[in-house]
């Protein structure tokens, strides 16, 4: 299937389709293997393709979990395997987003068009990084960052306030500690071995940038179950650093050095070379600190 520039539909949505339809057309139309959904297909075994399963989808609205399976494996294609996945979950998730782009334009007078491009861009912010694949009804979710990016829209028409009313507004605008920068203490945290520095960059951009996991484990060449727990374990020794006060403080020379002590062992153990015996200096350390 071919447009020309002239027949290139303008609606952002209506482009997304165009474009999910070109990549489903014959004769080699993009294709979902319900085997790797993981779930039980009541809509039978195979390759199916992807409108053929979206209309199936439709007709059962009860079959909750071939949608999650099917929808989990959608969202990570398009985290992991390029732009025509991305363009399969739009055209997949098709019908309720001009469902929600024609509930949201009745008596708008601004561009249709501008409630269309929230709404998908409210849809691939979340399929990109806001989903967790972990929780149930990952379709659900998208859907309802969808609805909400078009809504906002909506409920920002008409409601600017001039620059000479800003200084009015109720409520201080002076910042707290710390200042918005949470990434400040992360950086502290790596200074004193609580945070590994190859750690610094996947911390940041799971935990404070809410980006989606799959593609960082990925990168990083291990699993995103092992990614999972590393990020917990940091989580685990930040808390801990932050009841000791040593994030929020001055650390002793002694602490700083048993910390940086378990950060080489860490170290150590990822490359495969553990030592046999580690620094016994922990409680030592929280009397310290």
């Amino acid at each position: 299937m071919s447009l020309s520039a002239t027949d290139w539909p303008t609606s952002p949505l209506a482009a997304a389709d165009a474009a999910f339809t070109a990549l489903t057309s014959e004769p080699a139309p993009l294709t979902l293997d319900m085997d790797a959904c993981g779930v039980p297909n009541a809509a039978g075994s195979g390759v199916m393709t992807l409108p053929a399963l979206r209309d199936w989808l439709l007709r059962h609205p009860q079959a909750y979990a071939l949608r999650d399976g099917v929808w989990r494996e959608l969202i990570r294609r398009a985290r992991l395997d390029g732009p025509a996945w991305v363009i399969a979950a739009v055209g997949m998730a098709m019908p309720a987003l001009r469902r929600y782009a024609g509930q949201l334009c009745a008596g708008y007078d601004g561009d249709p068009d501008d409630i269309d491009a929230e709404i998908l861009t409210g849809f691939l912010t979340a399929l990109r990084d806001r989903v967790d694949l972990t929780r149930d009804a990952p379709y659900a979710a998208l859907c309802r960052a969808a609805w909400r990016a078009g809504h906002r829209l909506r409920l920002q028409a008409g409601e600017y306030t001039s620059i000479a009313d800003v200084d009015h507004l109720p409520g201080s605008r002076t910042p707290k500690v710390p200042y918005g920068h949470p990434d400040v203490l992360v950086r502290r945290a790596v200074g004193l071995g609580i945070l590994d520095l190859d750690d610094e960059q996947p911390y940041i951009d799971v935990r404070l940038g809410r980006r989606a996991i799959e593609p960082i484990a990925a990168g990083l060449g291990i699993t995103v179950d092992a990614l999972r727990m590393r990020l917990g374990r940091i989580d685990t020794r930040i808390a801990d650093a932050l009841h000791r006060g040593l994030l929020t403080g001055i650390a002793s020379p002694h602490a700083a050095a048993t910390l940086a002590a378990q950060a080489d062992h860490r170290a150590a153990t990822r490359a495969g070379r553990t030592t046999t015996s580690r620094p016994h200096l922990d409680n030592e350390a929280a009397a310290a600190a």
